[in-house]
């Protein structure tokens, strides 16, 4: 018995459809740069945008100072140059964890470069996009393929907890006294009116 020309051709429609759609789904599944792409897309969207609260900064309670001995990391430059953290106190830290591997963190990258284009003259803000893989040549290298200006660190010893809790990325942000005004993990839009806002006023603070 033969099919019907028509419900045949249905069928014909139905599969190339359905194959269109599982081999778009493969290629966003396992392409590192389809998915930071796709992301990118929803960011430009007004998805993805991180809550910036400066209430307790604000009010001077400083209710999220953290502990001393909990706060110490050490970063390393490009030419093996180590400094800690506590050594930017008096200047607003944006710290970045990442990975080159990480499509959430590629997604991120373009609206975190142009926030550092805004304020890379300003001596009273700091920016460091921290390798969590600790290699540095091969994510210095990412940057200028994707031509970001960011400067890249690795971080000398393991990164505590109170920041980086196993998931990336990863931002904190830190005032001049110290103390964590934001965290934010998962791939946010920085390229905001509010996020600029937000550390303008830690800067003047």
């Amino acid at each position: 018995m033969q099919m019907n020309p028509k419900i045949k051709k249905l069928f014909s429609v139905s599969n190339v459809v359905y194959g269109l759609f599982f081999i778009i789904l493969i290629f966003f599944t396992l392409n590192v740069n389809a998915k930071a792409w796709l992301m990118q897309g929803l960011m430009k969207a007004g998805f993805f945008r991180p809550k910036i609260e400066l209430t307790n900064h604000i009010s001077g309670k400083n209710t999220n100072a953290i502990p001393e001995k909990l706060r110490e990391i050490y970063f390393k430059d490009g030419n093996g140059n180590t400094f800690s953290l506590s050594s930017l106190k008096g200047k607003v830290v944006f710290i970045n964890f990442w990975a080159t591997w990480c499509p959430p963190c590629r997604a991120e990258l373009p609206a975190i470069n142009k926030l550092y284009e805004q304020f890379k003259n300003n001596s009273k803000i700091v920016f460091l996009m921290v390798d969590v893989d600790g290699k540095y040549a091969s994510s210095a290298r990412f940057m200028r393929k994707h031509r970001y200006n960011l400067p890249v660190f690795t971080a000398e010893d393991e990164i505590p907890p109170v920041y980086l809790d196993g998931a990336i990325p990863t931002t904190v942000i830190i005032d001049k006294k110290g103390a964590m005004v934001v965290k934010h993990t998962g791939a946010a839009n920085y390229d905001t009116p509010q996020v600029e806002k937000a550390l303008t006023q830690l800067i003047n603070d």
